[in-house]
C-alpha cells in the first residue's frame, strides 16, 4: 500500500503544527509503515528533529499517528 509519512514539530503554546519532512512510500501494512517512519525519523535529513509522525493512506486518511520518542544523545555536539 502506499502511504504518506508526515514528521512535523508541535508547538507547546497553541498547539501548532510544522511539517518538517514528508516522505511517500510503499508499505506491506501499518507495521512495517510505522517501522519504516521509524528508520527515516533516523536517516531522513530534516531541519529540525522531528516531534511526531503521521500516516496516511492514498486517500489522505490518516491511519495512525504518535510521538517520536525524544532523540538520545543525537543532538549533542562531538564528545571529546
Amino acid at each position: 500500500m502506499k502511504v504518506v509519512i508526515e514528521f512535523y514539530r508541535v508547538r507547546a503554546a497553541d498547539d501548532a503544527h510544522a511539517v518538517v519532512g514528508r516522505e511517500t512510500v510503499e508499505a506491506v501494512d501499518l507495521e512495517a509503515a510505522i517501522e519504516i517512519a521509524r528508520l527515516l525519523a533516523r536517516t531522513l535529513n530534516m531541519p529540525q528533529w522531528p516531534d511526531a509522525v503521521a500516516i496516511a493512506d492514498a486517500d489522505g486518511a490518516t491511519i495512525y499517528s504518535g510521538v517520536i520518542a525524544a532523540q538520545a544523545g543525537m543532538d549533542k555536539g562531538p564528545t571529546s
